[in-house]
């Protein structure tokens, strides 16, 4: 069976001890690409030197994370544009609006929010979209999009079944990761309601741990307990859920033409 890690910070300080180790062994459990949404500007050199220490494996995506949008954020969205001019990135990610931890910077994160989706479509690249307590404004902003050619996913989708069909109304996949094996999730209804079509699969590694591992470091050799517990929710074997979810981040990356 072929995974794919659609969502992985790889080149984080957490892995500066075994990197190799980690891709390794995410390749021995099928795992067959780990994709790697940016930061900010202090991200891009580690992420770039694991995608040349792991070609055609480790692929990286360009963007500002919303909560890295500061006071300084036209001028980091300007680095990100001069890299995603260079061409070599599988998408335009991870941007969105966070209000978790600080609301200060709204404004800010909406604007950077709506430039990254004018770059996805000028670049005809996925969005991948970070949202944490946000989902209403980042809806505001998508609905000035519709009927457009934008596409992507919502990574770590954290809304209900109404907010699933919104986002796949809107042409989006939802990333499923970790928090769909926990106890009482919330997303076992939304994974059930909508179906394999719809998904792909994350890690988020170092983050968010799938059961029996939560609260440790994350890795993409977990993929595959992600998948089979999303295979428990749809009613599907895990072959099938590996080969529906694996096709659709195919599609949606363009990874066939790596």
């Amino acid at each position: 069976m072929e995974w794919i890690d659609t969502h992985v910070h790889i080149y984080l300080p957490e892995f500066d001890d075994d990197q190799r180790q980690v891709v390794d062994e995410a390749l021995a459990a099928g795992v067959s690409h780990l994709l790697m949404p940016n930061v900010d500007s202090r991200t891009i050199e580690p992420m770039m030197e694991a995608t040349r220490q792991h070609p055609g494996i480790c692929l990286p995506m360009m963007a500002l994370h919303p909560t890295s949008v500061k006071e300084d954020y036209e001028t980091q969205l300007q680095e990100v544009e001069q890299w995603l001019a260079k061409g070599g990135f599988v998408a335009v990610g991870e941007t969105g609006i966070d209000l978790y931890w600080d609301k200060t910077h709204l404004k800010e994160q909406v604007v950077a929010f709506r430039r990254h989706a004018e770059l996805a479509l000028q670049y005809d690249l996925p969005l991948v979209i970070h949202s944490r307590n946000a989902l209403e404004e980042i809806f505001g902003v998508m609905e000035e999009f519709r009927g457009s050619e934008l596409k992507g996913v919502f990574h770590c989708f954290p809304g209900d079944m109404a907010q699933a069909d919104l986002a796949i109304g809107l042409g989006f996949l939802l990333g499923i990761g970790g928090v769909a094996t926990y106890k009482n999730s919330s997303m076992a209804k939304v994974v059930a309601h909508v179906g394999l079509q719809h998904l792909i699969l994350e890690t988020d590694a170092p983050y968010l741990a799938p059961a029996p591992h939560r609260g440790k470091r994350n890795r993409s050799a977990y993929i595959p307990i992600i998948g089979r517990k999303v295979a428990e929710l749809t009613g599907t074997t895990p072959a099938q859920t590996a080969h529906i979810t694996t096709q659709n981040a195919r599609a949606l990356f363009g990874l066939d033409n790596i």
